[in-house]
């Protein structure tokens, strides 16, 4: 098996921020809420930076105040306001940032940072549980697929977009996060659920397509990262990518299936 040069980094960043994330996941109200936060303001940030917009300053300003407004409306159960509140950021930036397409972007990508795994951690019963089975598919999938990816080899994926991924690391990946998903919500005593098996194969393959989505964006600017911040993977956008995407997906789910509580809606089948 090759192993790339930045596997190193990779695990000593890993040790460092899932602690914290499941730190964060266990105290849930405001610490969660911020924690998610200040990653939304960095992926405000790095899309702002790497599209170069031309005011970045009024961008940045009113992009975080969006999100922050937004996920004050959250925290006091107020979702319809915090979603009109995005739509007037989103609207705001793309006429102050010089780049309208891109200044509503930003916001948006932000606010996919933080908003939706904030709503899920808000469902009281499983809310908790629900975020941690997002982790377990997501990290899952991403250590799936670097290790199969590398080990088998085979067709590339999407070589335009990302040189180094393969079928067989997508396929293996998107094995793996749904094993370690079901086995999860298993372990907290959960009967197996042929469901969610399936859900977790959707979230896996979204969360690659997240992926794949930056990728084609990165090369679109000609940038290899969108950060330096985080050893080994690049900026925070390129670690939460796919993340992102699944939140969104799971988030959906869960309200289509169970409104009022979209945890119990995504993982109670």
């Amino acid at each position: 098996m090759s192993v790339g040069p930045d596997l190193r980094d990779r695990v000593v960043s890993a040790l460092v921020l899932a602690p914290l994330a499941l730190a964060a996941t266990f105290l849930g109200g405001p610490a969660f809420a911020l924690f998610w936060l200040i990653a939304g303001f960095a992926v405000l940030y790095e899309v702002g930076s790497v599209v170069r917009l031309p005011r970045l300053t009024a961008y940045l300003a009113i992009g975080g105040l969006t999100l922050s407004a937004a996920t004050g409306c959250l925290l006091l159960g107020l979702p319809l306001y915090g979603l009109g509140i995005l739509i007037l950021g989103a609207v705001l930036c793309a006429a102050v940032s010089g780049q309208a397409r891109w200044g509503a972007a930003g916001v948006v990508c932000g606010a996919l940072a933080c908003l939706p795994v904030i709503v899920l951690r808000g469902d009281t019963g499983i809310g908790g549980l629900a975020v941690v089975f997002l982790f377990a598919v997501v990290w899952g999938t991403d250590v799936g697929a670097y290790f199969t990816g590398r080990t088998i080899g085979g067709p590339k994926l999407a070589p335009r977009l990302s040189p180094n991924k393969t079928w067989s690391g997508a396929i293996g990946g998107a094995a793996v996060g749904t094993i370690a998903g079901s086995g999860l919500v298993m372990a907290f005593g959960f009967s197996f659920s042929p469901a969610l098996v399936a859900i977790g194969v959707l979230i896996s393959s979204v969360s690659q397509c997240g992926d794949l989505t930056e990728s084609a964006f990165k090369r679109a600017f000609g940038v290899k990262d969108t950060g330096g911040l985080i050893p080994g993977h690049g900026g925070v956008l390129d670690r939460l990518d796919g993340f992102m995407a699944a939140a969104l997906l799971a988030l959906l789910i869960g309200l289509a299936r169970l409104a009022e509580a979209p945890a119990s809606g995504l993982l109670l089948w």
